[in-house]
């Protein structure tokens, strides 16, 4: 693993692709989400306000992870306790920080993060993932459909906005929902 301020990634494979759990606060995770808020601000013109404390992101409460391509941090997920309702439960978790760097986009790291969250989220006893995007985002709405992630009604800071999209994912299998 490499320090905040590393060199981006050599463009290989996406085989040698690590995903850690840090600290909010780990220099790795503060380098990419600095990426991500300049991101926002391109995209939609300021940083995201969403209110975070580094603590929602601390087991059991929910959890932060660095994605390493080749040793190198170029992807972030996270995800933390929720109490929207979706599918019928109140027992949720929300995504948050989804980001891939963008020299190593293109390789489908951001799927495996997603994959990544629901695991350890449903591990953790959610029942859903909820997120917020935007129509800014339009490939992260892609990603979200093709993961089987459905609108939902808005919620959290940014429920009023109408560039704001919300999605869902029920992590209980089928036979489990009746």
């Amino acid at each position: 693993m490499t320090a905040a301020g590393a060199r981006s990634p050599d463009p290989g494979a996406a085989g040698d692709f690590e995903i850690v759990r840090v600290g909010y606060g780990h220099p790795d995770a503060a380098l990419l989400i600095e990426q991500v808020q300049e991101e926002y601000v391109a995209r939609y013109g300021s940083r995201d306000e969403t209110p975070l404390d580094p603590l929602m992101f601390e087991p059991p409460s929910g959890s932060f992870f660095v994605g390493y391509l080749a040793g190198h941090p170029v992807a972030t997920g996270a995800w933390r306790r929720s109490t929207v309702e979706a599918f019928g439960s109140t027992e949720s978790a929300e995504i948050k920080r989804m980001y891939v760097a963008p020299p190593a986009q293109r390789r489908g790291l951001a799927r495996r993060m997603l994959a990544h969250l629901e695991r350890t989220a449903a591990a953790s006893g959610a029942r859903s993932l909820v997120l917020e995007t935007g129509t800014a985002q339009p490939e992260a709405i892609a990603l979200y459909v093709s993961a089987g992630y459905t609108p939902v009604p808005g919620f959290g800071y940014y429920r009023d906005q109408p560039e704001s999209r919300c999605f869902a994912r029920s992590l209980t299998p089928p036979a489990e929902r009746a």
